[in-house]
Order: C-alpha cells, then sequence, then structure tokens
C-alpha cells in the first residue's frame, strides 16, 4: 500500500471512531456555505446554491464506499444548502431603500415601534408615505428620532417634519454593515425629526392590529409602567431585562457594564430566557410537590416544563422576538423538550440542532456578535463538561453534602464556567469590538448569581403581577439587586487597567479561531488538540496584516492618518464622532489625538494651515485639504492629493487624486503608503454589487 494510501486508510479508522460525532458538523458546514454568500462581491446565479447542493448529494451516493470522500461531499452539500438558504432569505425579505436623503419634509406613517431614550424617543413607522416619492421606492420602515417631549403610542398613524437618508455604508472598507444589517430589517430609511409630531388624518385607511402591534403595545406599556416604578438607571436596566427596551439607559452605564465584563446581563440571552424557564419550572414544580397526591400520582415534572415553554415563549414575545432571543428560546425549548422526553437535557448534539434551526431561520445571524459569543460560550461549556462529568461527580462525592460544600461546588463551578464562557467569547469580541474586559472573572462571580438568584426571580414575580396592578413590591426588590450590579460593574470597571483595546482581529482570523475552536470542542479523541493551532493562527493574524496610514470618511468631513509613534491622529474633534469611534476600535487605539489646527505636529509629519494639511510618510507627500483654493497649488507639488471638495480642474503632479465626487460613488477609503506603493480600498470594494448596497444603485461595482 502507497503512503496515500495508509493515510487514507488511518484518516478513515479516526473518522470513523468519531461516528456519533458526525452529526455536529453539520450546522457547521451549513454555516460556512452562508458565509461564503455573504462574502461575495457580486449577486450569485438564482439556483447556484441549489445546482451545488444536488451535484454534492448525487456524487455523495455514488461515492458511498469510499467513507472520507462521503463525508466531504455530504459536508460540501450542507455548504450548499446554507448557501442557498442565504440568498432564498435575501430575497425574500427584500424591501425598498431610500435611495437618497430625503426632505426636510413631511412623513406619514403608522407607529409600530417606540424607544423611550433619555433625549427624545425614537419610533419606526410603517406604511410610510412621502411626499414626491412614489409607493414603489417607498421603504416599508422608517426609523426617525424624535424630539423631546413628543408623546405617541403604537398604533398611532403620525405627521412628522423630517429629514430622511439611507440606512449608512461602513466607516471604513471591512467596519460593521449597518446597511446589510438593516436590509434584514427591513429598514429603508433613518433620520430625525424637525418638527412636532402632529397626528395624521386616516382618509380612510382599513389598517388594523396584528399579534406583532399587540405585542409592541404591551412591551412599551411595560416599560412605562416598569420606569415609572423604577426611576433612573435602575428603572432602565429592569425594562431591558424584561422587555428588551435598552434605549433609556445611560452611556455612562453601559460603559461601565462593557469595561467590566457584564454587558452581556443587559442582552436578553439565553442566561435570561433560561433563568426564567428555571423560575417557573422550579417554582412550579416546588409548589404542586406540596401535595403528596400529585407528587406521587402525575408527571408534575412534565407539567412544570409545559408552563416553562410557554412562559419562555410569551417572554420571546415581550422581547420583541429578535434573533438572539430567537436563539435563546431555542436552546430553552429543547432543553425542557428533552425533560418531556424523558432524554438528557444538555448535550452538544442540542446545541447543534439549536444552531441549526436558527440559521435556517435568519441565515445573516451567523454575522453578529450575539450569535456567534453566545454559541461560542454555549459550545465551550458543554465540551468541558462532557470532558469532565466524570471528575465533578468524583468532586461532589468527595465533598459530600453539606451547606459548605454546595456553597464551595456553585462557586467553583461559577468561576469554571465564567472562565471558559469568557474566554470562548472573549476571542469573538476581539474581531467585533477590539478590546478585552480584564476583570471580567470578578465582575461575573459578583453579578452572575446576583442576577440569577435575585434580579430575574423577582422580575418573573412582577411580570406575573402586573395585570393585577401588585408589581410595585417585586420590581423595588428587583431594583436592588440592580442597584448592586450597578455598583458591581461601577467599582470593577473603575479598577486601574480594566479594559485594553486591541486590534480588531481580521476575518480571516476569526474564521481561523472559529474553526479551530470547533474542532477541539466537536470531536472527542486526541486529534481534536490539532485545533489549537488554528486558534494560534487567528490570533496572530493582527500581526499579519498591514493597518492603513489613511483613512478618509464616505463625505470627506473625517480623515485620519498615521503618526510617526504608529496611533491615528483625526482631522476633527466634533465631526464624526461615530466614525471616529469605529477606526479607533478597528486599531485598539483608547485615546483620540488630533491634527493641529494651524503649525506642525510634534513628530513633524503633519504641516497645517486653514486650507488643510500636508502629510509626509512613507516617502509620499500628501495634500489633506478643507477647501478647494488649495487645489491649483497643490496639484504641481504632490503625490496624493485628498479633498472634501470636487476638484473641477486638471490636477497633474498626483498619481492618486480622491475628491468630494470619488467618496460620493466609492464611499470610506482606505489608503496604504508602501514604499514604492500606493495601494487603495474603498467601502464599495467591500461591499460589492449586493442589494443591501447602496453603492449598487449608483453604478459601482
Amino acid at each position: 500500500m502507497t503512503g496515500w494510501g495508509r493515510l487514507v486508510e488511518g484518516l478513515a479508522h479516526i473518522v470513523t471512531g468519531e461516528r456519533e460525532r458526525w452529526l455536529l458538523w453539520a450546522p457547521v458546514a451549513f454555516g460556512a456555505g452562508i458565509g461564503v454568500y455573504f462574502n461575495l462581491s457580486r449577486e450569485p446565479p438564482a439556483m447556484a446554491g441549489v445546482f451545488i447542493l444536488t451535484a454534492a448529494l448525487l456524487l455523495a451516493w455514488r461515492m458511498r464506499a469510499n467513507l472520507v470522500l462521503a463525508l466531504v461531499l455530504l459536508g460540501v452539500a450542507f455548504g450548499a444548502g446554507g448557501f442557498a438558504a442565504a440568498q432564498l432569505r435575501t430575497h425574500l425579505v427584500a424591501a425598498p431603500i431610500l435611495g437618497k436623503p430625503y426632505g426636510p419634509a413631511g412623513v406619514t406613517g403608522r407607529v409600530v415601534r417606540v424607544e423611550l431614550r433619555p433625549d427624545g424617543p425614537r419610533v419606526t413607522l410603517a406604511h410610510i408615505s412621502l411626499k414626491g416619492v412614489e409607493a414603489s421606492a417607498t421603504p416599508a420602515l422608517v426609523r426617525i428620532k424624535l424630539r423631546r417631549g413628543d408623546i405617541v403610542d403604537i398604533g398611532d398613524r403620525i405627521d412628522v417634519f423630517a429629514k430622511l437618508s439611507p440606512p449608512s455604508a461602513p466607516s471604513a472598507p471591512g467596519a460593521y454593515d449597518f446597511q446589510r444589517r438593516s436590509w434584514f430589517q427591513g429598514l429603508g430609511a433613518v433620520g430625525f425629526a424637525m418638527g412636532r409630531v402632529r397626528p395624521a388624518e386616516k382618509h380612510g385607511s382599513t389598517e388594523g392590529w396584528s399579534p406583532a402591534l399587540f405585542m409592541a403595545a404591551l412591551r412599551l406599556h411595560m416599560t412605562e409602567r416598569i420606569r415609572t416604578a423604577l426611576p433612573g438607571e435602575s428603572g432602565a436596566v429592569a425594562a431591558a431585562l424584561m422587555t428588551g427596551d435598552r434605549s433609556a439607559i445611560s452611556r455612562q452605564t453601559l460603559d461601565s457594564m462593557r469595561d467590566s465584563g457584564l454587558a452581556h446581563l443587559l442582552a436578553i440571552s439565553g442566561l435570561h430566557l433560561g433563568l426564567v424557564a428555571a423560575t417557573l419550572f422550579f417554582g412550579l414544580r416546588a409548589l404542586l410537590a406540596l401535595s403528596e397526591r400529585l407528587t406521587l400520582r402525575h408527571p408534575i415534572k412534565k407539567w412544570a416544563a409545559v408552563v416553562a415553554i410557554a412562559g419562555s415563549f410569551g417572554y420571546l414575545l415581550l422581547a420583541g422576538a429578535t434573533v438572539p432571543t430567537q436563539r435563546a428560546f431555542v436552546m430553552t425549548g429543547l432543553v425542557l423538550l428533552a425533560v418531556l422526553l424523558d432524554r438528557q437535557a444538555i448535550s452538544m448534539r442540542l446545541v447543534a440542532w439549536a444552531a441549526m434551526i436558527i440559521l435556517v431561520i435568519a441565515p445573516e445571524s451567523l454575522l453578529g456578535a450575539s450569535f456567534q459569543m453566545s454559541f461560542a460560550a454555549v459550545v465551550a461549556l458543554v465540551a468541558f463538561y462532557e470532558a469532565s462529568r466524570d471528575r465533578f461527580r468524583t468532586i461532589r462525592t468527595v465533598a459530600g453534602h453539606g451547606l459548605a460544600a454546595r456553597i464551595g461546588l456553585y462557586a467553583g463551578g461559577v468561576a469554571a464556567t465564567t472562565v471558559i464562557a469568557s474566554f470562548a467569547t472573549g476571542l469573538i469580541a476581539l474581531h467585533h469590538f477590539g478590546r478585552i474586559a480584564a476583570y471580567g472573572l470578578p465582575a461575573n462571580m459578583l453579578a452572575v448569581p446576583l442576577t440569577a438568584l435575585w434580579v430575574m426571580p423577582w422580575a418573573v414575580i412582577a411580570a406575573l403581577l402586573m395585570p393585577l396592578g401588585l408589581e410595585g413590591l417585586p420590581l423595588t426588590l428587583m431594583g436592588w439587586g440592580i442597584d448592586g450590579l450597578l455598583w458591581v460593574a461601577g467599582g470593577i470597571s473603575a479598577w486601574p487597567g480594566a479594559v485594553r483595546p486591541v486590534a480588531a482581529l481580521p476575518v480571516a482570523g476569526l474564521v481561523a479561531v472559529a474553526f479551530g475552536g470547533l474542532w477541539l470542542c466537536l470531536w472527542r479523541r486526541p486529534w481534536r488538540y490539532a485545533g489549537m493551532l488554528g486558534l494560534a493562527v487567528g490570533l496572530a493574524t493582527p500581526w499579519m496584516q498591514q493597518a492603513p496610514d489613511m483613512l478618509v470618511s464616505d463625505d470627506g468631513n473625517l480623515m485620519a492618518v498615521r503618526m510617526a509613534d504608529g496611533r491615528l491622529s483625526l482631522s476633527e474633534r466634533r465631526r464624526g464622532r461615530r466614525i471616529a469611534e469605529d477606526w479607533l476600535e478597528q486599531e485598539g487605539q483608547g485615546e483620540s489625538f488630533y491634527w493641529p489646527q494651524t503649525g506642525i505636529s510634534a513628530d513633524g509629519w503633519l504641516r497645517c494651515d486653514g486650507l488643510g494639511c500636508i502629510y509626509r510618510a512613507g516617502g509620499w507627500t500628501v495634500a489633506l485639504l478643507r477647501d478647494g483654493l488649495a487645489h491649483a497649488e497643490d496639484c504641481r507639488i504632490v503625490d496624493i492629493l485628498v479633498s472634501r471638495r470636487p476638484v473641477r480642474r486638471r490636477c497633474p503632479a498626483p498619481l492618486l487624486v480622491i475628491d468630494r465626487f470619488d467618496l460620493w460613488r466609492h464611499g470610506a477609503t482606505a489608503i496604504w503608503l508602501d514604499e514604492g506603493e500606493i495601494r487603495v480600498r474603498t467601502v464599495a470594494e467591500y461591499q460589492g454589487a449586493r442589494p443591501w448596497s447602496s453603492r449598487r444603485e449608483r453604478g459601482v461595482d
């Protein structure tokens, strides 16, 4: 037998020994197909995924005698299924996007969502009417920030003088894509009011109430009652935990929760929905167990599971049935279903089924931090406890059943869970947020038990008593626990070095980390440890790529250049604050540095005056202009000219000219100044000609 033959035979032997784990890779292959679809630069042919799926299944059947090849082909088939599902979903949710800025002008629509923010409500409108815009080009949903003091309710039809614009493109190539997210939300425009809200005439409209509208109204009503009973930050956090409305939480609280590693407690996820289900399950089971007759003659455990499923479903609807909440409900529902069927409640196969269900329903969720971080945590925890189950049983036996032993085991379990989950989610957070909460372990050791044992049980009791108007006392008690959470978050986030900015993990690094982690967690035999190589390669990718030397926003109002110390320096202090935050987050740079208004920078790389700046780096001379009056002179002397104004004259000297029109066509631009070479990448290149990209409508491919 040849060396190749022996290798294939050995691989087949290893794979056969992992037979019970094959199914776990189905959602991985399905997700890989989704990832391929979203990373294409052009929309593929309509039946491409279906064709590959069919061909792979036929080939797998023909090659079934070769185990390894047949499994590879089945993986390709699942990948093609994910590709086809993502493409189908993209076209099912298609809705008009506002082609260009609109207004200030009248906007009429029906309120379907209200976010009660401190600086004024933000509403989402449906059944839109825009003056001068044809019905076929009118967005299905529009989100508008109203003025402070405006009062609206779900179902109201309103008229407001507002300015709208299409959803914003990424702030830089590779940055967060709000346009893509808006496409899958059906959101076609965003804007702000420039006048007070007025009731709109219905003109015989027959718009009725749907279940979704009813739940939105119930959510708003509950949010108002929670914040009335608990004013201030406690009420804002309580509303976030009970109805999913985070709009009233202050920036200071959000920052302290994030910097302490507790931000996950503010988003309704598996933890919260699981705690609701656990409160209902164990509470009802304990209540029924008070009757000896019921306990001995009826399956009260299964009755409690049914009630917990119903309660979890109600919580899902109340929280708006967002993708993270759907995922949490699927996981919790499968656990409770396992109780009903007398099966093992938590297993890696259950996690695989939950992931597959979510990816089939909402393929775009694969790209979100919520899906990635929650499943990373669950997969890592299940893999750890699968490998350590026997050891924990031994420890539990040796420790005994005393109170001190139980407290010690619980504390040890929380610590182990926090370390593993924090490591797994921290790897994903490196890509999405570019920061590490250094003291997440002590913060979670204090906050998670407080949330699980005090805050969420009182939240469930408050929700059950709210129809009777008796929610005041449980909300007050819940507020005490929330005050404790905020005290922990504020205290730990103030510790020196609590948060450490790091360069964002590139997409290639995220893929390597994800595949390495899955290889490590899904297999059971020693070859699983090869996944450590994927983790190492992924974590090394930030040092393998060169960050851009210059960044320019899509309107030219904000620019950034890399200085001699390697840090970015920004052109503006007041404009483009969100864009600046995105750029610095991608860089892992915690502080902001700014260009001199006039004069020379400390390192001598920037020389500025009232018209703009001259930047010298890597042997190149770059003009960065605020005013078009400098075009005539700089067009004769610089290598690169970047202007926020249109360049209307011939510009012979520069090798590269980027003006207002280029930025309008191609979006935000990144520039690398290599020795002897200038490289440019734009948002239009990053997004490609996809349905959600506004650049496609401008004829930019």
